[in-house]
């Protein structure tokens, strides 16, 4: 790395010892995330809990990733106090991204599709980041790389590092910090727990930690339509190659991708749930009218699929507690998944799972959509 010989080894060295100290002082200021109890009417003996990284400085669960990729880099020597971040996302990990390197006194650019909205550019712009436009989407990862290396900086690339960057046996990760907040309650060991799959990396830490505890907790990923994730899964569960497996780009931002990226783990999966995208729609509204949680589209598939698991669980005849996440905050989708016409636009149409869900709650029944 050019920035290597630019600066002398004591210095960047002190600065690498200073900068992991802003990382971690911010982890501590930050504190933990609320663990909220989503009601359940009590004679089913279920308990759901929704883990909200909503409240994160940055608003949403990439805080931790781009915390955990940034320390990633500085202990393994590709970050030093001249290097410029580089990462392909126009959503929230560069969102976070962008804080952490203006924290550190470094540059931050993000590849981006020349159609992100200006909503996502702004969060970007107002943290010290700068955008670097595509015209096609899958051209990112190849950018990315290729300004990384003109730069002389680091390439974070979220899609596979986020399952290594981090430490999956604990450290306060949010595996560690969910069974932490769950020790005084009545089901302390969750059935089972419910996450999406952006790079795969909170599911490979979940599916670890509960592992290498040796909890009998089941990980269950839910994605959204056309993603590629479900279908890689159920081939490699057949000993297949993933790297044929082709979907489309999700409308669920956080969630979901045209292909299987390296940070998914499919080995730590216990299955995978697809959810339409309406059904994601719906359940954030059911979300806000029986909670008053405003929250993303992917808070929305967790828990639809939540919803679908208790179903499950009722039928079998089994109590339990079951968790999930909330993503991220509603405010930034003001103008999409929470405006009728732009849904309507997408020819999506949520009331009929809005109608499901609302019977499952005050009859218990799953059933079809109405």
């Amino acid at each position: 790395m050019p920035d290597t010989d630019a600066v002398p080894p004591a210095s960047r060295d002190a600065w690498v010892r200073d900068a992991i100290r802003l990382i971690e002082a911010d982890a501590n200021r930050s504190a933990d995330t609320h663990l909220h109890v989503f009601p359940l009417p009590p004679e089913w003996g279920i308990d759901l809990y929704l883990k909200d990284e909503s409240v994160h400085p940055t608003g949403s669960l990439k805080h931790r990733l781009a915390r955990s990729l940034i320390l990633y880099g500085l202990v393994n020597g590709r970050i030093g106090p001249a290097t410029v971040l580089v990462e392909a996302s126009s959503g929230s990990t560069a969102v976070s991204e962008a804080y952490f390197a203006r924290m550190l006194g470094l540059d931050f650019v993000t590849v981006v599709p020349r159609s992100t909205s200006r909503e996502k550019i702004e969060l970007i712009e107002f943290y010290g980041g700068r955008c670097h436009y595509v015209d096609e989407p899958g051209a990112m990862y190849d950018e990315a790389e290729r300004l990384a290396a003109e730069s002389g900086g680091h390439y974070l690339d979220q899609f596979t590092y986020a399952e290594r960057a981090t430490d999956w046996r604990g450290n306060n990760n949010i595996a560690e910090s969910v069974f932490e907040q769950l020790s005084a309650e009545r089901y302390p060991v969750p059935a089972w727990i419910v996450v999406g799959a952006g790079t795969g990396g909170t599911s490979a830490t979940f599916g670890r930690y509960v592992r290498y505890r040796r909890h009998p907790t089941r990980i269950a990923v839910v994605d959204p339509e056309n993603s590629a994730f479900a279908d890689g899964w159920r081939a490699a569960m057949r000993g297949e190659d993933t790297a044929a497996v082709v979907g489309r780009p999700s409308r669920i931002e956080g969630i979901g991708r045209p292909r299987v990226e390296p940070s998914f783990v499919p080995g730590v999966i216990d299955e995978m749930i697809t959810v339409p995208d309406a059904a994601s729609l719906a359940a954030i509204r059911l979300l806000h009218a029986r909670t008053l949680h405003w929250a993303g589209g992917s808070t929305g598939t967790n828990l639809f699929g939540a919803f679908q698991l208790i179903a499950r669980m009722r039928e079998e005849g089994r109590t339990g507690s079951v968790v999930t996440l909330i993503c991220d905050g509603g405010a930034r989708y003001a103008h999409t998944y929470y405006d009728d016409t732009w849904v309507a636009a997408q020819g999506l149409d949520p009331a009929p799972h809005l109608a499901r869900m609302e019977r499952f709650l005050d009859a218990g029944e799953w059933g079809d959509p109405a």
